[in-house]
Parts: structure tokens; C-alpha cells; sequence
């Protein structure tokens, strides 16, 4: 695949990936300003599956909701929640982003429908921490039951609407990330994204993910709609450089981390459910495939583009990448390259992986 008349050194690299079974309200094992990005989904406080998981941590959650206090169970909850994104704060490094996706709740407690708002709090949250709060991202969820409703149907004032998406907050510690060293610009280079994932990508409204059903090899929880590959594999390319540390707090099964090593990002991750082991583990053991699949289907994807605008505009494309030798729309797409996994092996709890230029 590689163009003859490349310029540019090869240049391959290594990751590793860490999984911590315990509470990511002590992320001990992580130093401070370790992590380049977070991308992490926690769990929903006032969605009923996720009862069990609060309560297990404050019992006064579960006595608040026998009671009928909904508002009271929510603040808690999120009180649970409080002490990780402080964490988070403190592994960040300076001008590293933090991509949280969660979606509100509706709930109706001791005869009270309402709406629970999740990713308000957080917001609010993280923004005391320290945070700054950038253009979220909505994703809205394709729906097989466009006419679905909560309430009364045809009758005024009596109908819900009905929640159909989720939030993708975006939040940076401190300043832009400076990338001050001619290395660290030549990374960040061979990092960039295509023209035309750039304009989608970077829209506010994401229409086209679905949620992933999760079938778990080795038991842990039963839940489906979670976390899609798509949605940290646009996260990681749109907020790191190559080889960056990528962290997920709420590791569950292992999504964000798979999709760290697949597009050459080292993570690191934190997960209280120890049942959830082999599941990721399976997961891992898949990414030297996926990457092979993921590099293949980018450039095909983009060469598709090419020739559809080029018909199109009856011109060539003024750029031209110096690695694949394919036309480009700007010139900061120039020196971009892709990384692919070659080998993935087990390293003391974790795993290492091997990657190549493509």
C-alpha cells in the first residue's frame, strides 16, 4: 500500500493497555498528567439498571428511592460519580480532553414522572472542578419506533416527548494542548484525520451510531444498547496524537480500550466488576484483525471520496498525501499516515501491541 516516492521515515511504535478491577474514585496507579484523553460512558443514575450498582456503594441510595425521593437519589448518585471526575482532573494532563457520553433519564418515582438530567450535573460537576465545557455533541439515536410516545396520546397536556438521544460532552483541562517540539508537530501531522471525516465528525449532531448490543463471554452484567465502537473510535482520532494514553474510568467491557490499540493509542482503565475480566480479554485478543479491517475500509472510504469529487468538480484535488500518494483536499492531510496492530502479546496485567505504518 505504501507510495514509492514516500519522503518520510517509517516510524512503528508500541502500546500497552491496562485494565484495573477497583473504583476509579482512586485511579492511584495512574501519576498525575498521565493521561492524553479520556473517553469514558459511566453508569446512568435514575436509569433503573443502574440501581444496584449505586446503591452497592451508598446504601442511603436505595433507602431514598424506597422512600419515594427521587430528586435525593439522583443528587446521590451523582455524588458517586463526583469523586471520579476529580480523579479524572488530576490524571489529565494539561490541555487533554475529557469525552463523556451520557444521556438524561425519565423516571417516574412515588407517582412522580419526571426527568432526571444527567448530563447537566456532570457539566455543572466538572466545570467546579476546573474544566472548561466545549461544544457537546448530540447523539441521536436511529429508531426503529418513530411514533412512539410517553402519556396521553392525541390529548393536550398530557404527552411526553420522547427521549431519543444522548450527550457527548466535551471538556478540556487548562489551555489548547501546545505542541511546542519538531517531533511532537510531526506526530501530530501523521495524526491528522481526512477532509471528509473532519465535516462529519465535528458536526453537533451525530445521526448515524447505533447503540452496540454486548454479549458477554464471561458474565458480568446484562445490558444492551451500550457504548459503540464507532463512538470512541471518532473520539480517540479526534481528540489524540499517535501513541497517546487514552483513559476510561468506567471500563465495562473494554470497548474504549479495543479501539485505543486498534488506531495506536496506549489506555489504561478502570472497572469495579471483576466478572467483566474475560469479556475484555476476548475483546483484546480481536484488535490485530480489526486494525487490519480499519485501515483498509479508512483509505478505501477515502480513495471512494476522491474519485466521487474529482467526477464531480471535473478537477484534481490540489494535494496529494506523500506517504500513499493519493490526492487529499488540504495540505495539512499531506503527511498523514495510518497505524495498524501486528501483534498483540499479555504484559504483567495488560497487554502490549505492536504497531506498524500501513
Amino acid at each position: 500500500m505504501q507510495n514509492g516516492d514516500c519522503r518520510v521515515q517509517s516510524e512503528d511504535l508500541e502500546t500497552t493497555h491496562v485494565v484495573h478491577f477497583g473504583d476509579a474514585v482512586d485511579m492511584s496507579a495512574v501519576g498525575d498528567g498521565e493521561v492524553d484523553l479520556i473517553v469514558t460512558s459511566p453508569p446512568y443514575p435514575m436509569i433503573a439498571m443502574w440501581d444496584e450498582v449505586f446503591a452497592n456503594r451508598d446504601t442511603g441510595i436505595g433507602k431514598r428511592l424506597g422512600a419515594d425521593d427521587g430528586p435525593g437519589a439522583f443528587e446521590a448518585m451523582h455524588g458517586q460519580l463526583d469523586g471520579v471526575w476529580e480523579e479524572c482532573w488530576r490524571v489529565l494532563r494539561e490541555g487533554g480532553f475529557a469525552c463523556v457520553n451520557i444521556g438524561d433519564a425519565v423516571r417516574t418515582v412515588g407517582g412522580a414522572f419526571r426527568l432526571y438530567t444527567n448530563h447537566a450535573r456532570i457539566l455543572v460537576a466538572m466545570q467546579q472542578i476546573g474544566f472548561s465545557a466545549l461544544p457537546a455533541i448530540l447523539w441521536r439515536k436511529p429508531t426503529n419506533a418513530p411514533t412512539k410516545f410517553m402519556g396521553s396520546g392525541m390529548l393536550p397536556a398530557g404527552a411526553y416527548a420522547t427521549l431519543q438521544h444522548e450527550y457527548i460532552l466535551i471538556l478540556r483541562k487548562g489551555e489548547k494542548r501546545d505542541f511546542r517540539s519538531e517531533d511532537d508537530k510531526r506526530l501530530r501531522r501523521r495524526s491528522a484525520i481526512f477532509w471528509e471525516e473532519r465535516n462529519t465528525w465535528f458536526s453537533d449532531v451525530w445521526t448515524d451510531l447505533r447503540g452496540a448490543s454486548q454479549v458477554l463471554d464471561g458474565g458480568g452484567r446484562d445490558r444492551s444498547g451500550a457504548f459503540p465502537f464507532e463512538l470512541a473510535r471518532r473520539l480517540i482520532y479526534m481528540y489524540s496524537v499517535r501513541g497517546d494514553v487514552v483513559l476510561d474510568p468506567f471500563v465495562g467491557t473494554g470497548t474504549t480500550g479495543q479501539v485505543a490499540a486498534v488506531v495506536g493509542r496506549s489506555s489504561v482503565g478502570y472497572e469495579l466488576d471483576g466478572q467483566l475480566a474475560e469479556t475484555i480479554q476476548s475483546r483484546m485478543g480481536d484488535v490485530v484483525g480489526m486494525g487490519r479491517e480499519e485501515v483498509e475500509r479508512r483509505l478505501a472510504r477515502h480513495r471512494s471520496f476522491v474519485e466521487k469529487w474529482e467526477a464531480e468538480q471535473r478537477k484534481p484535488m490540489k494535494h496529494r498525501n506523500e506517504h500513499y500518494g493519493f490526492a487529499v483536499m488540504t495540505g495539512q492531510e499531506r503527511e498523514m499516515r495510518l497505524t495498524r496492530p501486528v501483534e498483540i502479546g499479555r504484559e504483567g496485567g495488560g497487554w502490549s501491541v505492536r504497531q506498524e505504518e500501513y
